[in-house]
């Protein structure tokens, strides 16, 4: 698949979870001192004016908005969401499982059009109309670039892949029939869902 503003189909979907303090505070979870990397599937993607199918396996799924990356000789970016089934998610943690059952769903690696990299960038998230995320990419415990030098060093990356850089605090779930934005710069990139049963 090539998404909008992208030369390159879609490689590896990489994500960083507890990168801003705040939200690592809000879930209880301890600072990292590294980037911890999880995995999306490329079917877990989706597009600006789609439908997020809820799974029914969860009776909680958040929204996280976050900047993503894509990978290349130029860097470009887009808004993001990283929706996680977080019951799940917290079921899988206590057993020591990884997270790609809570993370990997259909529809749960939405992205936006992408632009030119170019940071600071701000970040927005509202669920009908309310706003429930606001943050800067000042606030990441691990900058974009340390965020891209510490994968391409362990793992490497390849054109094309896709890096959902965190959240900030104020992640909430959502509800079937609810409409979701999110917003990157203002709306230089942007991203609106509905939500399905």
């Amino acid at each position: 698949m090539i998404l909008p503003g992208l030369s390159r189909p879609v490689g590896t979907i990489w994500c960083i979870g507890r990168n801003y303090a705040e939200h690592a505070k809000e879930l209880g979870n301890e600072v990292p001192a590294a980037p911890v990397v999880f995995l999306k599937p490329a079917s877990s993607l989706l597009l600006d004016g789609g439908v997020l199918r809820l799974p029914a396996d969860s009776r909680r799924v958040d929204h996280e908005v976050e900047l993503v990356v894509a990978a290349g000789q130029s860097l470009m970016m887009a808004a993001g969401i990283d929706f996680t089934a977080r019951d799940l998610q917290e079921a899988d943690k206590k057993k020591g499982l990884p997270w790609t059952s809570a993370k990997g769903r259909p529809g749960f690696a939405a992205v936006g059009n992408f632009i030119p990299l170019a940071l600071p960038s701000e970040l927005e998230l509202s669920v009908d109309g309310a706003v429930r995320q606001r943050g800067t990419t000042w606030d990441m415990i691990f900058s974009v670039e340390k965020i891209i030098e510490h994968l391409d060093s362990t793992y490497g990356l390849s054109e094309g892949d896709l890096i959902f850089t965190g959240t900030p605090a104020g992640v909430a779930p959502v509800a079937a029939g609810s409409r979701v934005e999110a917003l990157l710069n203002g709306g230089e990139s942007r991203l609106r869902l509905t939500v399905g049963g």
